[in-house]
């Protein structure tokens, strides 16, 4: 094989390999409507799904303490309340697991897997 041929051998491999990821990591994006905070209950947004647009202070049984993948697709404005805190007991109570900001998504946190009991909208973490 010519230096020419390998060079772009090596180019064409490099771009399909890119596409190949760029698609793995788009598939991995949470299905979650805009303005609701949503729970999974198996990693990477997988399993029983719950979306709230309000606070919840009471999970119900199937949610309750089998959290594993959160998505905040909360709208942002002046004086909106658009980060969710996630707190391990019902009624807001014990300490906050997660605290999510506008638009983040966690497709799995040890520290925080099959912790949550409820949550809240706040201004921030």
């Amino acid at each position: 094989m010519t230096m020419k041929r390998l060079t772009a051998f090596l180019a064409a491999t490099l771009i399909s390999t890119g596409a190949v990821l760029a698609t793995s990591a788009a598939a991995q994006a949470a299905d979650c409507r805009s303005g609701y905070f949503c729970v999974w209950t198996d990693a990477n947004f997988d399993g029983m799904k719950i979306e709230h647009s309000g606070d919840d202070h009471w999970w119900e049984g199937d949610m309750f303490k089998h959290d594993s993948a959160w998505a905040n697709h909360g709208v942002s404005g002046p004086g909106v309340k658009d980060h969710v805190k996630v707190y391990e007991g019902r009624k807001l109570l014990g300490r906050v697991t997660l605290c999510l900001a506008p638009g983040q998504e966690v497709g799995y946190n040890a520290g925080a897997n099959d912790q949550g009991g409820s949550h809240t909208w706040t201004s921030g973490c």
